[in-house]
């Protein structure tokens, strides 16, 4: 079952979006976890997370964004201008940072350039920096402004019985997610963080019911399985990672990663939609609250209490607090998780990294080696 997900996470075009497009069914693609994928599903759409997975070089990104900006948005639209975005029949873009902002001025700039390179859908969806009373009622009237849009080109209809069912849906993933985790972070979890990382990021690529059927087998599965044992228990955090790879380097045959805080990453589900009352003030409600990303003014005494939280929960060995380079909203707050954490005893180690085909392996392997090593010598010492 693992194959399942794998080849769903390290393939854009995988065979569930392709089957999904053979039947004449619509598939739109968004950037970021603030969208609400129950409004596409309610509609009859695939919602699929764009990522710049599988970008060979960076000349299209560059000749828009220039070189000094983050390299994720970059490899987007590279695959976008090559093309192999094709499949999309729209595409959200939230200004999540200013880099993934540009992006949406960058592509629609390439889409006059470069034919085809553009859906024809392409949205705009803005999200508030803060969550408050007033911001809360401002995204849900951004988020029906986003459905009538879309009810418009796409001349569908969302209606509240649809997103009752959806919400239901999701929520059911998010439970069983739940249950994923808790195997995950076990003493001996039964599958590795590389692994893990396949499972979470192929929800963004599959339809979900398929995707609850094929979590529920590999959570029966993994419950069978030989746990992994006398490894190192390392937590990732920052930046959008979706590179299984990048993982298998990090973990190589002395570490395991047992929790994360990524976009990428349990973020994704750690919260419910409520199912009674308004479904789009529910959902408005719950996307906008839920996120721990640093572009959250005022809020960082609380993501450094999910942090030490999930360090106890999953008895986490050390943090890896990786950013893509040019990326100041975790780079900045990285710092600080630092320099808190380690007061506290809990080993950290910082990396600025790039994204796609101008990842560093070596320098990333030869540091994350020399961290690994300082965790099992204060083992040793303590023993």
């Amino acid at each position: 079952m693992n194959d399942v997900f794998m080849h769903a996470a390290t393939t854009l075009e995988n065979d569930f979006v392709k089957k999904w497009k053979s039947e004449g069914k619509c598939v739109v693609g968004y950037t970021c976890s603030y969208v609400p994928d129950e409004i596409l599903h309610s509609a009859g759409i695939l919602p699929y997370r764009i990522r710049g997975y599988g970008a060979g070089d960076t000349a299209i990104g560059d000749t828009y964004f220039g070189p000094f900006i983050c390299s994720l948005p970059r490899c987007m639209l590279q695959l976008a201008g090559e093309g192999k975005f094709a499949f999309l029949d729209g595409a959200i873009i939230t200004p999540g940072c200013d880099s993934m902002r540009r992006l949406d001025e960058c592509w629609r700039k390439a889409g006059k350039d470069i034919p085809g390179s553009m859906p024809k859908f392409h949205f705009h969806y803005g999200v508030p920096h803060k969550y408050a009373d007033y911001t809360v009622k401002w995204f849900f009237d951004e988020t029906h402004r986003f459905i009538s849009e879309m009810e418009k080109h796409f001349s569908v209809k969302v209606d509240d019985g649809k997103l009752r069912y959806s919400i239901k849906l999701y929520n059911e993933s998010r439970k069983l997610l739940e249950e994923f985790e808790k195997l995950r972070s076990a003493d001996e979890p039964p599958f590795s963080g590389s692994e893990a990382l396949a499972v979470i990021i192929a929800g963004g690529a599959m339809p979900r019911e398929e995707y609850n059927r094929c979590l529920k087998e590999f959570i029966d599965n993994a419950r069978k399985s030989k746990g992994i044992a006398d490894r190192v228990r390392v937590m990732l955090v920052g930046s959008a990672n979706d590179d299984v790879e990048l993982v298998r380097l990090i973990e190589g045959s002395n570490a395991l990663v047992v929790a994360d805080n990524l976009c990428f990453g349990t973020r994704l589900y750690e919260d419910m939609v409520e199912e009674s009352g308004d479904p789009v003030f529910n959902l408005a409600k719950r996307y906008l609250a839920h996120n721990e990303c640093p572009r959250r003014y005022g809020d960082y005494r609380r993501r450094l209490e999910i942090l030490r939280q999930k360090t106890a929960r999953a008895k986490v060995d050390g943090i890896i607090l990786q950013n893509i380079r040019f990326c100041d909203l975790h780079g900045a707050e990285n710092g600080l998780f630092e320099r808190d954490l380690e007061k506290e005893g809990i080993p950290c180690m910082r990396i600025e990294r790039e994204y796609g085909p101008l990842v560093e392996k070596g320098r990333l392997k030869m540091r994350v080696d020399a961290f690994i090593e300082r965790i099992r010598q204060k083992r040793r010492e303590i023993a």
